[in-house]
């Protein structure tokens, strides 16, 4: 896969999560829900922690080290997306995971918090709420591990 590739996959998927968030932004005020389905709502909140809004309570140190971390994470990404151009999977699973880190490091860096407005629940209990840029992490993770596990048959 060929970094340019990689770099586009990488930008049209941190424009879909920028609409998303900003879309949702404009549409409801915080804490308002909109029910989907008998187990998706819409619901904007605002997330000044990490995933699962561990930290968040924090006095707002945890905003620069989590960019900190996003930052990092993203040169780092970006330096395996041109080593291994070459290995499709890898790069489709760590473009997933750059547009996640950097549409939430966007959040976090211009806003102080990340935009969540996916809100999952069944029988009363309900999942943190999430965006796309955690989605498409969680999916560039399951392809990396998808990736690793392909590569170890390959190898046997």
């Amino acid at each position: 896969m060929q970094l340019r590739t990689s770099l586009t996959l990488t930008i049209v998927l941190l424009v879909i999560d920028f609409i998303t968030k900003r879309w949702v932004e404009s549409a409801l005020t915080q804490g308002q829900e909109i029910p989907l389905t008998a187990f998706f709502n819409l619901v904007l909140t605002y997330n000044a922690g990490a995933a699962f809004s561990f930290l968040s309570d924090e006095s707002g140190w945890q905003r620069w080290f989590l960019s900190g971390v996003s930052a990092s994470a993203s040169v780092f990404i970006g330096y395996l997306l041109y080593k291994h151009a070459a290995e499709k999977l890898f790069c489709i699973a760590l473009s997933l995971i750059l547009s996640g880190a950097l549409g939430n490091l966007w959040d976090r860096m211009l806003l102080g918090h990340v935009v969540d407005f996916i809100d999952l629940h069944y029988d009363g209990y309900h999942w943190p709420a999430f965006n796309v840029a955690d989605s498409i992490i969680c999916i560039g993770a399951a392809f990396l591990i998808l990736e690793s596990a392909r590569s170890k048959e390959v190898k046997n």
